[in-house]
């Protein structure tokens, strides 16, 4: 049984929206929009974080078997660099919203803050991926595709040990950019190696 709510708003085409990759040094941010149907009930959906990756890529395919609507969007890291990543975030979930194939009557945001889309209503959820289920299958998607694109790029930089963290600040990633530099991949206007060290891009 789903311990998470199915809906916001009752009788309403709704649409939840999260997105991953916001806190991660390289690669893009990810957003994913999903439209559930209520007659075919996906079980076991949770936030992306709580769940194992082949629970997540078992949920990832009972979504797109079973929701009435869903789609992903994709932003760059350079494009992260030029309008930063808040935008960046809000910028991904517009293009999954617009990815859908049939347009929501509402919006739920996965967090407290959201640039409006079109006209649309929407309402921001601090934690809304641990209490919608339109939100968790969300995550999931937005999770399982980054995820994937992160360790499609490991094949061409083993040192950023990509295939583990998925481009987040580890150690081990901190520790190879100072002895490699950066990659065409990562975010320029991050702090890439933590703490008060700034890394010279330009020497």
């Amino acid at each position: 049984m789903n311990k998470l709510l199915p809906y916001y708003a009752k009788d309403s085409l709704e649409a939840g929206c999260d997105e991953a990759g916001r806190g991660c040094l390289a690669g893009p941010v990810v957003a994913a929009a999903v439209i559930l149907n209520p007659k075919k009930v996906i079980h076991g959906l949770d936030d992306s974080k709580k769940i194992n990756e082949n629970t997540r890529k078992f949920l990832r395919d009972e979504i797109h078997a079973n929701a009435t609507a869903y789609a992903v969007g994709i932003v760059s890291n350079e494009e992260i660099d030029e309008i930063n990543i808040l935008n960046a975030s809000f910028l991904a979930m517009h293009r999954a919203i617009e990815g859908l194939n049939i347009e929501p009557e509402q919006l739920i945001i996965d967090g407290n803050r959201f640039n409006p889309f079109k006209k649309i209503p929407h309402v921001c959820i601090i934690k809304g991926d641990s209490k919608y289920q339109s939100i968790a299958a969300a995550s999931i998607l937005a999770k399982t595709c980054r995820d994937e694109i992160m360790i499609k790029l490991n094949g061409e930089y083993v040192e950023y040990d990509w295939k583990n963290n998925k481009g987040y600040p580890t150690s081990k990633h901190r520790k190879a950019i100072n002895e490699h530099g950066i990659t065409k991949h990562h975010r320029t206007s991050f702090n890439l190696l933590g703490h008060d060290r700034q890394l010279n891009l330009f020497e």
